[in-house]
């Protein structure tokens, strides 16, 4: 017995060994946590500027449309001169707001900026600041409010109000004219208020709209006159911001008027940015041309750019301009050089005068809506295994998966002292691919300033493409290759590159629409950027088809014709958009008279690269006196500035005709509207009149200085 009770332990003596034991354990799991902890590797920290929450919310939309509606519409222009009885004419016969938001909710926009004030100063919603607004419109009586109806539509379909209120109101008779104080009654009492306006009634506003027109000819309530402004100064733009963003504190600010906002412009509305493209700018100081195209790599403020563009070539609804909506390959490079370039896409739907989307626009949007869908649809990077030269700490939370795993919250990094570095993306097997995507993540800054792409074919590296940046996103697109493995290299960067996402593609092959050019002497010429597919066209309106006749060689024409013509492709069966092209009468017979220099000839040769410009010796204003050859029942003429440089761009004309060369009538005079940002062909309607001789007179330039330049001058026949 004595030995059993000294074999057996004591229920006590059990009892502490077990809790030294769990105590013991305890303390090794404590200090494998405490090891742990300290051994845990840092994020980076952020480099230079950084956005917003509200600029981040701004720039994951990526796509939204703007809407241009307002008496112009109905006036047929492009900036109204703020005339009293416009607002009479406008009335719309079949609005509809809800219209507009399934479009672009189809489309895949992810909302809605909507011209609440355009420069005429017509106001879409009953203010309290004019009387020039739909209250004083037909347009349901007066009872109507347009901006009310699209935050209703907007909030049905899930997608965000913006607003555009014009700085410039060529309507108000206080706009321009200063108090004793120095101060501006328009601003004070008219601008801010119309802003609070807009901002308090609808609900939530993603972004508010500045733009860059300021002062000028206006009606301002009868005046009829100029006003100019110091547009740095006038809007006192810094207490204009503070009551704005006080009213909506989620909201970002575009502007172009001197003061830095949350957006930048891009310097363009043809659709595109710089590939070069920094989301920074310096808060003080000029920001040139090119700051507004690539950002500046230093800048000490995040301003990213908005890539602002119309389905057509004018801002407002036109009726002439239903044949020249984008086509879906234009539409396409618009995509890939905005936010494929880290920028945002706006892209604008003209309302017609019945108050909607046109069919023609939707069905190009709803085309585009289609082939990004199907070009982006598989992600050839997913679950393919992926390995880095470099990982942060050997760390698995910065791992090379992290920039295929589809979060844009977590990202491959390398460390601090690793400015370079690759990934390489195993598919397994040759894989066929067409476009690479990639991106930063933006919360930590811009870093990345140079990198390429290669692929691995039939064992050996086979670089693709060389290019700058990429912020928030950057597509590349480039011939299809079939490859085993494909290699991403960041080969400078202004830290430890950090790359939330890289995807690759196969997207369709589109064939490019045709180009339709008529020389002087009326000879037809259809070419194709694709030298393999076969071209079809139709000289009489109609739609060509692969059976239309085809295309071998140049076409004469001498009177008024209409060409249209297609790309096919044999082997696939398929066809480019259709080509369309208008031509007046033939411009062999024509002169231009009073010009020693052969080289005038090249404004009427038919090439709209080719250009001209008066000698500098000549000063404001400069005629250009053409001899038709024979007389002609003229209606009205087309100007288009140099496509080759941005000068001598013509703002302010005056048009005339005449029989003999002696007697001269004026049929026509006024203002090429909104041509410094969307230098295209001009058109101008007058009364129908006969006349052999024709003279356009430029008064005024978009730099008011002497010069004048030409690409194509042309006249519009009964």
């Amino acid at each position: 017995m004595r030995f059993e009770s000294l074999a057996k332990p004591s229920i006590e003596s059990i009892q502490l060994k077990n809790m030294i034991k769990v105590n013991f354990y305890a303390a090794l799991i404590c200090l494998s946590m405490i090891g742990s902890c300290l051994a845990q590797v840092k994020a980076p920290r952020p480099v230079g500027p950084t956005p917003t929450e509200n600029q981040v919310r701004w720039q994951e939309m990526e796509y939204y449309a703007f809407i241009h509606f307002s008496t112009n519409t109905f006036t047929d222009q492009e900036w109204g001169y703020g005339e009293a009885d416009d607002a009479k004419l406008f009335n719309p016969t079949n609005l509809d707001c809800d219209q507009w938001a399934r479009v672009c909710k189809n489309s895949g926009m992810k909302g809605i900026i909507v011209t609440a004030k355009h420069h005429s100063g017509f106001c879409l919603w009953p203010t309290e600041t004019t009387e020039y607004s739909v209250k004083n419109s037909p347009w349901k009586n007066g009872k109507g409010d347009i901006i009310a109806d699209l935050a209703k539509a907007c909030k049905k379909y899930g997608l965000k109000l913006g607003i555009y209120i014009s700085p410039w109101d060529r309507n108000h008779p206080s706009y321009g004219l200063l108090d004793s104080d120095g101060s501006a009654p328009y601003v004070k009492n008219v601008f801010r208020k119309q802003i609070e306006e807009c901002l308090t009634l609808y609900g939530d506003v993603f972004e508010i709209w500045f733009d860059g027109a300021n002062g000028g000819d206006g009606y301002y309530g009868g005046a009829r006159t100029s006003r100019k402004i110091d547009r740095t100064t006038y809007y006192d733009w810094v207490n204009t911001y503070k009551m704005i963003r006080k009213i909506q504190p989620k909201i970002v600010i575009w502007n172009d008027n001197g003061d830095r906002a949350d957006l930048r412009w891009v310097g363009t509305e043809s659709g595109y940015v710089g590939e070069i493209n920094w989301s920074l700018l310096n808060a003080k100081g000029e920001v040139s041309h090119d700051m507004l195209a690539h950002g500046l790599e230093n800048g000490d403020s995040w301003v990213p750019g908005e890539v602002n563009t119309s389905i057509r070539p004018g801002w407002f609804y036109h009726e002439y301009e239903d044949s020249r909506v984008k086509t879906l390959p234009e539409l396409l490079r618009v995509y890939y050089s905005s936010f494929g370039r880290n920028g945002a896409m706006l892209l604008n739907f003209p309302i017609d005068k019945t108050g909607r989307i046109h069919a023609t626009d939707e069905k190009a949007a709803l085309e585009l809506a289609g082939a990004v869908k199907e070009a982006f649809a598989v992600d050839l990077a997913t679950k393919m295994k992926v390995s880095a030269s470099n990982v942060r700490g050997n760390s698995k939370q910065f791992g090379a998966d992290k920039a295929v795993d589809g979060d844009k919250s977590t990202y491959w990094t390398t460390d601090d002292d690793v400015k370079t570095g690759s990934l390489i993306i195993d598919f397994g097997a040759p894989k066929a691919f067409n476009r690479f995507l990639a991106q930063e993540y933006i919360q930590l800054g811009q870093r990345v300033k140079s990198f390429t792409i290669e692929a691995l074919v039939n064992g050996k590296w086979e670089q693709l493409d060389k290019q700058t940046t990429i912020g928030y996103k950057r597509i590349l697109s480039f011939p299809t290759v079939t490859a085993s493995k494909l290699r991403f290299t960041i080969t400078e960067a202004k830290a430890s590159p950090v790359i939330s996402n890289v995807s690759i593609y196969n997207a369709p092959q589109l064939l490019e629409i045709p180009s339709i050019t008529r020389a002087k002497t009326g000879e037809i010429a259809i070419g194709a950027s694709d030298k393999e597919s076969q071209i079809f066209y139709t000289l009489d309106g109609s739609v060509p088809t692969d059976k239309s006749k085809r295309y071998t060689h140049p076409v004469m024409t001498e009177s008024k014709v209409r060409v249209r013509a297609i790309a096919h492709d044999p082997a696939s069966g398929k066809n480019s958009p259709v080509a369309d092209e208008q031509f007046d009468i033939a411009r062999k017979k024509w002169t231009i008279l009073g010009v020693d220099d052969d080289k005038v000839n090249s404004i009427i040769d038919g090439n709209k690269n080719t250009d001209w410009f008066q000698p500098q010796s000549k000063k404001m204003p400069a005629s250009i006196v053409i001899d038709l050859g024979e007389q002609q029942n003229l209606e009205g003429f087309r100007y288009l500035p140099s496509q080759n440089r941005n000068a001598g761009i013509i703002t302010n004309y005056q048009f005339s005709v005449s029989s003999d060369n002696k007697q001269w009538s004026i049929v026509d005079q006024g203002e090429f509207s909104n041509i410094r940002n969307n230098p295209l062909w001009q058109i101008k309607k007058f009364t129908a009149v006969k006349a052999r001789y024709v003279k356009l007179v430029a008064i005024r330039n978009t730099q008011e200085n002497d010069t004048v330049g030409y690409a194509e001058i042309d006249v519009i026949t009964k």
